[in-house]
């Protein structure tokens, strides 16, 4: 499978395009989507979405995953990153393509193994997990590490559908404790049945 991760900014949006075969990772390209502070905030968008779109086209992806941004203290700030984000979602959903969202936590404890890691560590377990890789800016390594968790996430969640034990299930079989999980599930169905 092929994944495009994107890193959402509206001055560089950092992309990332890995390949996922089980558990092996393969870098295929990484870059950056600039744009000029000098033009007018619908150009930019504009100049993001053409160059989201150009990766898209040369490199045909099957998933995509996008950072969840989250809000700083400029609330105009925010809402221009907001609206980069906007484009990082839907240029790619616009093809039809399932969109994952990750927030920057989540991404650098998939990748690192801490929430709180550094953007050059980041930077140094891409390059150690994709062999070969040389990322072009924080920007493009960030984008390949949201990448890294999206396959992580999609590899895990395929090993349970096909009938791997789920860690979460199997520790609460051995503590002889009911997965609440499957418990909601049957309250559901049979709050269902009553009404039909």
């Amino acid at each position: 499978m092929r994944i495009i991760g994107i890193d959402p900014g509206l001055r560089f949006t950092g992309w990332g395009i890995i390949e996922s075969e089980g558990n092996r990772l393969h870098h295929v390209a990484n870059g950056v989507i600039k744009t000029l502070s000098t033009n007018e905030l619908p150009r930019r968008l504009v100049e993001i979405h053409d160059g989201i779109q150009a990766v898209l086209s040369d490199y045909q992806p099957d998933e995509a995953a996008v950072e969840i941004t989250l809000a700083n203290k400029n609330p105009s700030s925010t809402l221009k990153l907001g609206m980069a984000r906007g484009i990082a979602l839907i240029t790619p959903a616009l093809i039809g393509l399932p969109v994952g969202e990750y927030l920057p936590m989540i991404v650098k404890k998939s990748v690192v193994g801490t929430g709180h890691a550094t953007k050059e560590q980041v930077l140094m377990m891409v390059e150690r997990l994709l062999p070969g890789c040389k990322a072009t800016s924080t920007d493009a390594s960030d984008a390949l590490a949201i990448a890294i968790c999206h396959a992580h996430n999609v590899t895990t969640g395929r090993k349970w559908a096909a009938g791997v034990e789920d860690p979460i299930a199997a520790a609460l079989k051995k503590a002889g404790v009911e997965d609440p999980r499957v418990a909601s599930k049957k309250t559901s169905k049979a709050r269902g049945k009553k009404f039909r």
